[in-house]
């Protein structure tokens, strides 16, 4: 049994790794794993910002350790449970079977196409050239998703405040090939579909001169990258503002939210790394582990434990054949998850990555701007420090009314990731016009515009989010998330009723986006509804009374009358103030 010493920090520690066949059990045992040491030496010390030389060799040992008491874990169901409850094997018998209905159906259209002629039937290539497209993606394209595509990618003529301006289409011929086609008439509706949470999209009496401005004396591109000639000093005075408001030394701005995780986790990891990732992280984090080479692990959605025990089994393990220990572990959550609405159990995680010595990486697309008392995001919802963050990660089209994304930390991983990002050299600085934007809307929410109306958006915004959010959940839908979290998704689990509850939706003048298969599993769609500060009281009320009126014509309300109540009442702890802060403009 081999056996070394590892330093981190101050502190030197030994390790143990088990070999013969008892090791298999021994690691499946979660009380033995809990015998194991603070498992933090475990992990190299080796920097977030570059991978060490080969850490091969001896891998360190892990010392015994006074027993630590087990972390409290607040007692509350998991969506998992949620879902078991309501997906009894009836209803998903019925989703499973509508699928292969459409499927059936599908392939006797293909068929009778080629015996009569009508259509090819698929993206088969010519002159012996395999097709373009895969045959199935064509086959679903085809017989599944076109039967619905009115209800997606549906063009708007308005900028993206509380109430937009949707462009009405038609469909003509054949709906399974043919896309809808502009009827030239427009419909007015109440937005609930755009990340517009602070309502800085539309005109803002602020915001917006100032836009106009930059606009007129720098153009709308720099039309070159930011290592080239692309960096003006309006960059620099958002990149500034950007770590000020973050409480941390320095960041880097992306002109596009998804490269912002998907060119940056790449940077940071590599083979011989380990990312441990949500398994509801987003697709932009999902293809930045893929394309960084790294091992990955996926723990189960916000569940701290299963996380522990991957951290602590994967520490002794080592990697996969060779054994050595991971150059690196980085774990890898969002502030609130789009699909869910869901805030992370950060300060737990924190706790994590401390014990056992791995990096932590927050994705704050849909938290920065929208919680806690001034608008930090989720680490001061939660009272975490952001320096207890070793990357944190953002973007800027949800609650700043932008563009792009940033990452934000240390001065030396910000300064690192300037220089090793794919988009300091091959991507167009963003647009200073939307820089401005950006150091606007942060001025207003940190109150240097000589207002309170930063304030008062994001007061107002959690009294609607909660508002709303409690009123359905009364009315019997099964309603995902936490309070004072904008993403409210309302679950119809069944795929066909998709495309009725969007296009009822908007024939009562509401734009609210439907999410199914793929973007989610098979049986779990759903309503996604963004809640807007630009929002009135009366609004989200009619709004409500709609929702429940379609509600109740889809039959998408599974919780009985006296449980919706009671899981009201208990969601909102009788300590949520739902009552809307004055209606004026802000």
């Amino acid at each position: 049994m081999a056996s070394t010493t590892t330093t981190t920090g101050t502190e030197t520690v030994q390790g143990r790794r088990h070999q013969g066949p008892e090791a298999g059990v021994w690691l499946e045992r979660k009380r033995s794993l809990g015998d194991q040491a603070e498992a933090k030496a475990a992990v190299p010390a080796s920097s977030l910002l570059h991978n060490p030389g080969d850490a091969g060799g001896p891998r360190p040992r892990l010392a015994a350790a006074p027993r630590q008491p087990p972390a409290k874990v607040p007692a509350r169901r998991t969506h998992q449970e949620e879902f078991a409850e309501v997906l009894n094997p009836m209803r998903q018998s019925l989703i499973y079977l509508g699928w292969v209905l459409l499927m059936q159906i599908g392939r006797v259209r293909d068929f009778l196409d080629r015996f009569f002629g009508l259509h090819a039937a698929g993206s088969a290539g010519k002159g012996g050239v395999p097709p373009i497209v895969s045959d199935s993606q064509d086959f679903y394209t085809r017989r599944l998703y076109m039967r619905i595509v009115d209800i997606f990618n549906r063009p708007i003529t308005s900028a993206p405040g509380a109430w937009i301006d949707v462009a009405e289409r038609r469909r003509e011929g054949d709906p399974c090939r043919e896309h809808p086609t502009p009827t030239g008439r427009t419909r007015r509706c109440l937005n609930l579909g755009s990340y517009n949470y602070l309502g800085f999209a539309a005109n803002d009496a602020y915001c917006t001169p100032k836009v106009v401005e930059e606009l007129r004396r720098s153009g709308a591109s720099t039309c070159s990258p930011g290592a080239d000639a692309g960096r003006t000093e309006g960059h620099v005075e958002m990149e500034q503002v950007v770590a000020g408001f973050l409480g941390v030394e320095k960041a880097f701005v992306y002109g596009m939210g998804f490269a912002t995780n998907a060119f940056t986790i790449p940077t940071l990891c590599s083979k011989g790394c380990l990312v441990l990732s949500d398994e509801m992280n987003h697709k932009s984090i999902v293809d930045g582990v893929k394309l960084s080479g790294a091992s990955v692990k996926v723990f189960r959605h916000n569940d701290v434990r299963h996380l522990e025990y991957l951290l602590r089994k994967s520490i002794v393990e080592g990697q996969s054949r060779t054994g050595r220990q991971w150059r690196k572990i980085l774990i890898v959550v969002e502030g609130i998850y789009s699909m869910e609405g869901e805030m992370v159990r950060l300060s737990e995680i924190v706790r994590l990555k401390k014990k056992y010595g791995a990096y932590l990486y927050l994705d704050e697309a849909h938290s920065i701007g929208a919680l806690g008392a001034t608008g930090r995001g989720v680490c001061e919802q939660q009272g975490v420090s952001p320096r207890d963050v070793d990357v944190m990660m953002g973007t800027f089209t949800k609650s700043f009314g932008s563009c792009g994304g940033y990452i934000a930390g240390s001065a030396a991983l910000v300064d690192y990731v300037r220089a090793a990002s794919p988009a300091s050299y091959h991507a167009t600085a963003m647009s200073p016009p939307a820089a401005r934007q950006i150091v606007a809307s942060l001025t207003v929410i940190s109150g240097r515009d000589g207002s309170d109306r930063g304030g008062e958006k994001l007061a107002r915004l959690r009294q609607n989010a909660n508002y709303f959010r409690a009123e359905l959940m009364r009315r019997g839908f099964h309603v995902l998330g936490d309070m004072d979290s904008p993403v409210v998704p309302i679950m119809c689990y069944y795929a066909a009723k998709i495309p009725a509850l969007s296009r009822m939706c908007l024939e009562r003048n509401l734009a609210v986006v439907l999410v199914g298969f793929p973007a989610t599993a098979l049986c779990l769609s759903r309503m996604r509804i963004c809640i807007s500060a630009s929002h009135t009281r009366e609004e989200l009320e009619n709004a409500v009374e709609i929702i429940d009126e379609i509600g109740d014509r889809c039959m998408i309300k599974y919780i009985g009358e006296r449980k919706a109540a009671r899981l009201a009442t208990d969601e909102v702890g009788g300590n949520r103030d739902t009552r809307l802060v004055s209606s004026k403009s802000i």
